[in-house]
């Protein structure tokens, strides 16, 4: 199992959520994998939780290793282990990028019955499109789930980067929409008859140059890569959380940020709020993944961990850890992952 990368990253419980009741639809108890993969079940209700990449993904694991389903129990069908690996084959055996993209559509249709999955071309823009099979309503997961490995799938194709410029999604704005963050990042439109993501047509005249042995490290790399890729570093946004995370324990201020920008601290204020976000926000957000990964994995105090996060004590904290996630640190405490 590939681990996720070491910068701090969370995953909203909302995602949680959606493994949890693909398991529960097929019959299982979710609560003995949720426990073998370090997050407390307790958890799984409150709508502010967080887990860590490294909880997310050993979670999508032990889903696979369990119940064979690398899926995570979304279609009315297992994709069995090697279902990725076959996708990812059969867009290999084309050689310009159009056809690589239509043959691993048409491998995820051949795999399962609830989508159908198109390579989509409309005007300047092209997109992977999922369209409901029937009239069943199909849970918000799935597409979810099926839009983020398609598109990093689609990326590693394409050399390892693709700027999505919107995502399409086939049901209602839901009211955990705020923390897609890093999940989906670009314009969120919902309330479509279909799912899908969108990038600039040209691509599709690249030739597709991966082989055989790149096809083995990304499964290998799987499902860390294709569902939290690293952080690119491009947007103002991720300059600021890169200095911020440098600058820990001292935590630089506004200006200082700026500066080393270079740029004024009205200038920084403009170009987050454009990028949707504010200087605050990354602080704590970044704060917040901090502190979720070093309680899940180590033993480390209150005290140290509010020195650590600029805090002035244990208790100021607490009070905001409790107010990012609506829960205590206490219930986030190490749990033994299972190897």
């Amino acid at each position: 199992m590939a681990a996720a990368s070491i910068i701090p990253f969370t995953i909203s419980m909302a995602l949680v959520r959606g493994i949890a009741a693909g398991v529960r639809r097929r019959g299982h108890d979710c609560e003995e994998l949720l426990l073998r993969a370090g997050i407390a079940p307790l958890l799984l209700a409150q709508d502010g939780a967080r887990v860590t990449a490294d909880q997310y993904v050993a979670l999508m694991w032990r889903v696979v290793e369990m119940l064979g389903d690398e899926a995570m129990c979304q279609f009315s069908r297992p994709l069995k282990r090697g279902s990725l690996e076959l996708i990812a084959r059969q867009a290999l055996s084309g050689h310009g990028m159009e056809t690589a993209l239509q043959r691993m559509c048409q491998a995820h249709v051949l795999l399962q019955d609830q989508v159908d999955v198109q390579l989509v071309r409309d005007g300047a823009l092209a997109g992977i499109v999922l369209r409901p099979v029937g009239d069943e309503p199909l849970p918000n997961f799935l597409y979810e789930f099926s839009l983020r490995v398609l598109w990093r799938l689609t990326a590693w194709l394409m050399g390892g980067t693709l700027k999505v410029q919107h995502f399409d999604f086939a049901f209602g704005q839901p009211d955990y929409a705020n923390d897609y963050g890093d999940t989906f990042p670009a314009p969120l439109h919902f309330g479509l008859p279909f799912s899908a993501f969108w990038f600039d047509a040209r691509k599709l005249a690249r030739v597709c140059s991966r082989d055989e042995q790149a096809l083995q490290t990304f499964v290998a790399s799987w499902p860390a890569a294709a569902i939290m890729p690293p952080r690119t570093g491009e947007g103002v946004d991720a300059r600021v959380h890169a200095h911020l995370l440098q600058s820990r324990p001292q935590w630089a201020g506004l200006e200082a940020t700026a500066a080393e920008l270079n740029m004024s601290a009205p200038t920084l204020q403009r170009k987050l709020a454009a990028a949707g976000t504010s200087f605050q926000a990354i602080k704590d957000e970044l704060r917040r993944d901090i502190a979720v990964s070093r309680l899940g994995t180590s033993k480390v105090s209150f005290t140290e961990l509010a020195a650590d996060l600029g805090f002035a004590d244990a208790a100021a904290f607490q009070r905001a850890f409790k107010g990012w996630t609506g829960s205590s640190p206490g219930l986030y405490r190490a749990r033994p992952v299972e190897s």
